[in-house]
């Protein structure tokens, strides 16, 4: 059975998405813990990070860089977080938040209902700051 992830990836539900390319996309959380909390995800459909190629997990990184550089500016946050929890979906997937103290990395903290309005406006400003900083090709809109 496709992890909920993998339905997100595949348009069965809805997500609000700032980035995809073929191996992996970007999405908000739905339960975000601070402004903009973005999850980069692997197309394909792999449990625990250290089971994926090398090569992706750098992918991966790579993004969470690009859409960090993007957080840090747009949110004025003096940090931004990079985390692989794993626990809560069967699918790998790095947390990349802005942050401003040490409990912007506490699940505790996290939201557990949103204003989708609102993650889509998120969303379209991530969008419009990698698109300016050059990542037009991976902008993928809800």
């Amino acid at each position: 059975m496709a992890t909920i992830f993998s339905r997100i990836i595949d348009g069965e539900l809805p997500g609000h998405f700032v980035w995809r390319d073929q191996e992996c996309v970007a999405f908000l959380s739905i339960n975000p813990i601070s402004v903009g909390h973005t999850l980069v995800v692997p197309v394909v459909e792999v449990d625990h990070w250290l089971d994926l190629p090398v090569t992706t997990a750098a992918h991966l990184t790579e993004v969470a860089h690009h859409i960090g550089s993007v957080q840090q500016y747009e949110f004025d946050s003096p940090r931004v977080g990079l985390m692989i929890a794993g626990f809560e979906v069967p699918h790998t997937h790095v947390h990349v938040l802005p942050m401003w103290t040490m409990a912007d990395l506490d699940f505790a903290n996290a939201a557990t209902s949103v204003d989708h309005d609102h993650l889509a406006a998120l969303a379209a400003r991530i969008r419009t700051g990698l698109d300016a900083a050059g990542h037009r090709d991976h902008v993928s809109a809800d």
